[in-house]
Parts: structure tokens; sequence; C-alpha cells
């Protein structure tokens, strides 16, 4: 007697480039800030407030406009960069960025009611667990050995130069 048993083949997980994993968290990033922003609108009274010129207590000059682009323009450069630098200046760029973000993630919470703890917890540790990921990322990059005095030769065996 003849048993046939289905096995189901093991789907390949393919190896990622850090860059490639540092641009999509960075990606991810920028739409959980973009659409934490817009999210915000529609609390009661923040619309009324944007139309009278008040951002968080700010009045809404080109200042703070321009203050606020810069803001979001530079996790959203760190999609290109990320893929973009070469090593060693990219995982510097995304351990700098990530940690300086960590703060201005969390000033989102600065002045918020117990009533919106739910929105402003689930957004910002979303952000934080991403900055987190960059975070790891960047400073567990992949290190390739050094050989300085040694090349291949055309059949592929170390070589030594000097």
């Amino acid at each position: 007697m003849t048993t046939t048993t289905n096995t189901r083949n093991p789907l390949e997980n393919a190896p990622i480039p850090v860059q490639a994993k540092l641009a999509a968290a960075w990606t991810s990033f920028m739409f959980l800030y973009i659409y934490v922003d817009y999210l915000h609108l529609y609390r009661p009274g923040v619309v009324d407030d944007i139309l009278a010129g008040v951002v968080f207590e700010f009045d809404v000059q080109p200042a703070l406009i321009t203050g606020f682009l810069a803001l979001i323009s530079i996790p959203s450069l760190m999609v290109v960069l990320s893929v973009a630098l070469p090593a060693r200046v990219n995982r510097v760029a995304n351990l700098v960025v990530a940690s300086l973000y960590i703060p201005v993630t969390m000033f989102n919470a600065v002045g918020e009611t117990w009533d919106w703890a739910s929105f402003y917890a689930l957004s910002i540790g979303l952000e934080l667990l991403l900055l987190a990921f960059v975070l790891r990322s960047a400073w567990a990059w992949p290190r390739t050995a050094r050989s300085a005095h040694t090349s291949t030769g055309p059949d592929g065996a170390a070589v030594r130069t000097r």
C-alpha cells in the first residue's frame, strides 16, 4: 500500500537589504505622521482654531508653517536617502534622525486630555516602534570582512597584494 502525503513547501524569506528596510520604515512612519495630523483635524474645535489663525497655541505665520514643513521634510527625505547614501553615511544619518524624532514624536502628547489618550497612545506608540526599528536596523547594519591586503584573482582564489 502506498501512502501519499501532501507537504507544503515553506516560503522563502529572501534577504532584504538594510537600505530597503530603512526606506520602508521611513515610508510607514510618514504615512502615520501624515494621517495622525489629518485625523487630528476631526477633533472638535481644531479646524475653528486653524481658521482663527492658531495652531497649538501659536499664531499661524509663515515661520511656523515653514517650520512644520521642515519637520515633515526630514523623514520624507529619509525615504530616498536610505537607499541613495553610502552605507557608512546612511547608517549615521538614520541613527541621528531617528534619535532626534523620538522627542518630536512624543511632543504630540503634550497638553492633550485623557479623552484622546487612546488616539495618541496608539499613534505615538506606532511611530516610536517604527523609529526603534530604524535605530535597530541601522545599528545592526551588517559589516563586510576587511581584507586590506587581499583581493581575488581570475579564478576567484584569494591573492595577497601589496
